[in-house]
This record gives C-alpha cells, sequence and structure tokens, in this order.
C-alpha cells in the first residue's frame, strides 16, 4: 500500500480503481514500458474484488466471453511466476446444472463452440454429474455440462499479485486517492485530481467497477454500470466431511456452491431476483430462507446445512449483464479515455486476458497481428447507442 505517498504529478497513463481489474491493466502496461499510476479510492481489493472467492471459466455462450475466459485461464494457472504470487487456484472444474431439455440443447450448441475454440467442455448426463457431485438432485435436471480446467481462486490474492508486479515495474499504487474531478490540461492531456495530489497524463483508464459510471461522467463518458448487492452463506463444518467439488451452479436458478475452505464448509449462494440498484453491502441473514428453498430443489441434503452467516458485495451491472471494454471518443485536446467495467459478475475470470486487451488499445495493436490479447471490439460500450446489446446466457 502507499497511502503515505503523495500522487505523482505526470503519468503516460492513469489507471483509476485498485480492484482486480485496475491492478491487471496496470501491471500490463507497465510490463509494456509505460509510466502508470493506479489510483484507489479505498483499499486496493476493497470494492468488488473483495470476495472471498471467485470463479475461473470458459464457459459461455458468447465466443467473444468464451476467448477472453480461456485466454485467462493459462495466466491464473501461471500467476506463481508471473507476476508472482499464491493464488489459491483450484482447477476443480465448472459444473452447470441444466434443469431442462431446451437447456441442454443450448449447451450442447455452446459446448460444441467452446471446441472449436480450445475449451474442453462437455455434455455430462445426470448420473455423470452426481458422480461429480453427489450433493445434487437425481430427478431436478435434464442433463449438465462441465469443463475440468475451470475453477476457483482468491480475488485479495490476484489483486495483491498484480499491484506488487506493477510495482516491481515501476508503477505507483496509491490507495486512499479518490478521483474527485478530471480537468482537461494543456497538450492533449488529462488531469485527474484527487484530496492526495493531481496527475496528468495523456490517457485516463476507467477500471473502478461499480463506480464507474460516476467516474466516467467526469469526463462525460456514458459507462451505463449500476451496482446490485449480492450474497453468499457459509455452512458449518459438515459431517461427513464434503469430496471436492465442481464449481457446481443450477442453470435454472443461479444457485450455487463449492468448497470454502479445509474444515468441510461449503460455500453457498444465488442471485436474488429483483434486488434494487444502490451500493448497500450488508450480509442480511434473512435471505436465508430463500436461498435454503434454493437448495432444497438443487441438492435437497443441503437444504438443512447449518449456515454461519456470509457476506455481501458487489455486482457492476450493464443493460445487458455484459462487460464494458473499449475507448471512448476522443477527449479534450485530444486525450484518451479508456474503460473496462461493467462484468456483471465475471470481470474476476477475465482479468489477466482484459489487461492485455488494454494493453493492445491503448498501444494501437489491437485488431492488428501484433496484438497479445483478445479481440474485444464487441464490448465498446457504443453498442448500447447502436442497439446492439448482447446475449450472453451463461451469466450468474
Amino acid at each position: 500500500m502507499e497511502r503515505s505517498q503523495a500522487v505523482p504529478s505526470r503519468a503516460d497513463v492513469v489507471v483509476v480503481g485498485g480492484g482486480v481489474m485496475g491492478t491487471s491493466v496496470a501491471f500490463h502496461l507497465a510490463e509494456a514500458g509505460s509510466h502508470v499510476v493506479l489510483l484507489e479510492s479505498g483499499e486496493l481489493g476493497g470494492g468488488s474484488s473483495g470476495k472471498p472467492i471467485g470463479g475461473v471459466r470458459a464457459q459461455f455462450s458468447d465466443p467473444a466471453n468464451v476467448a477472453l475466459g480461456h485466454r485467462s485461464l493459462e495466466p491464473f494457472e501461471d500467476f506463481r511466476r508471473r507476476p508472482g504470487g499464491d493464488i489459491g487456484l483450484r482447477q476443480t472444474g465448472y459444473l452447470f446444472a441444466l434443469p431442462t431439455d431446451d437447456d441442454v440443447a443450448l449447451f450442447g450448441r455452446s459446448v460444441a463452440m467452446q471446441n472449436d475454440l480450445g475449451v474442453d467442455s462437455r455434455l455430462l448426463t445426470v448420473a455423470e454429474a452426481r458422480r461429480l457431485n453427489p450433493y445434487l438432485s437425481a430427478t431436478a435436471y435434464a442433463g449438465a455440462a462441465f469443463a475440468p480446467r475451470d475453477g476457483w481462486a482468491h480475488p485479495a490474492a490476484v489483486v495483491a499479485g498484480y499491484a506488487d508486479g506493477a510495482r516491481r515495474l515501476g508503477a505507483r499504487v496509491v490507495s486512499g486517492a479518490p478521483v474527485t474531478a478530471v480537468d482537461p490540461a494543456p497538450g492533449g492531456r488529462l488531469t485527474a485530481v484527487t484530496p492526495r495530489g493531481s496527475v496528468t497524463a495523456a490517457t485516463v483508464v476507467v477500471c473502478a467497477g461499480a463506480w464507474s459510471r460516476a467516474v466516467g461522467a467526469l469526463v462525460d463518458a456514458d459507462l451505463p454500470v449500476e451496482p446490485v448487492r449480492r450474497q453468499i452463506a457459509f455452512t458449518a463444518p459438515l459431517e461427513p466431511a464434503p469430496p471436492t467439488l465442481p464449481f457446481t451452479i443450477d442453470f435454472g436458478t443461479t444457485f450455487y456452491l463449492h468448497n470454502a475452505d479445509a474444515r468441510g464448509r461449503l460455500l453457498l449462494g444465488a442471485s436474488e431476483p429483483d434486488t434494487p440498484v444502490g451500493f448497500d453491502t450488508a450480509y442480511d441473514p434473512a435471505w436465508e430462507p430463500w436461498l435454503r428453498g434454493l437448495a432444497a430443489r438443487a441438492t435437497p441434503a443441503l437444504a438443512d446445512a447449518p449456515l454461519t452467516g456470509g457476506w455481501a458485495g458487489l455486482y457492476e451491472l450493464t443493460p445487458d449483464h455484459d462487460a464494458l471494454i473499449g475507448e471512448a471518443p476522443t477527449g479534450p485536446g485530444g486525450a484518451r479515455l479508456l474503460y473496462a467495467c461493467g462484468f456483471s459478475g465475471h470481470g474476476f475470470l477475465q482479468a489477466p486476458a482484459v489487461g492485455e486487451a488494454v494493453t493492445d488499445l491503448y498501444l494501437g495493436r489491437a485488431g492488428t497481428p501484433a496484438a497479445r490479447g483478445v479481440d474485444v471490439s464487441a464490448f465498446d460500450a457504443g453498442r448500447f447507442g447502436a442497439r446492439r446489446s448482447r446475449t450472453e446466457a451463461n451469466i450468474i
């Protein structure tokens, strides 16, 4: 942490947001030789990236999301070497439990596309799925989809690893520095103003998660991101101890579960419908009966499992529940504004590939043979004005 330090006065690039996306972008830009200053309003990873466990997967219905997830798996697997650090990666697989024949058909098409893109995913029978997760109902599902390379890791460790790696490459990472204004500066530059000082750069990258809309508005950029609370709960240690489970999702309700720790606890969660937009992150035990109702259908043996509380955080949702990655129209005097936000629950798993892609955009090599990252042109925020909303089906 660099809370005690003042904000440097100049940089090539200012990254706003110190979660997993901002630190990944800062690391990749610094690795490419840019002088980077990252500004975080609170503590690193203190926003949506503060969740205790984050899934990593390449099972999506849209090729661009598959590419981002698949590309990110290798850097997660190699994280101990580059940028460095133990992120607790466990590749137990992702198992989608599919309630209807239509769901099986939908995932069958997705699996075929994923396989064409190099993803080792497959359809399973209910019996095969229950061998992977014996808690699953024998009667509630028509089939399942599984990818063994998927799994989960610890977002806080990823944030710390990227931030430390960026520092070693010369980036300045300053927490406790909320951006209160972004003003035009001479020479086609922008000045990001914080209570800890101001920094001027030719490029600003918005990676502020659920707070990205407000940051974008400082430079008249419309980034349609809204915050919505999501909650998880933990069981007490179970007897007998659970086996190693895949990250399991009921596609019909978004109920999900996986191992939480070596003590025999499980993590349970779901996306509550009709949750109002807002920044409330207080855990509400009143949701537990609803969660138990989902568990009773999906995993009957867990319906009455003792719960020991939980945690709440923010999803950063866009109108079509898919990411915003791109460059806003030219700013004052030719200054540049890039953005990577609005990931609607799958930003953590795509962060390594997005860091590469934003670096490609910054260096002007996106869409060329020199590009290192995935083509992210489909995620441009201008799609809403052009009525080109995306249709990713595998949103949790």
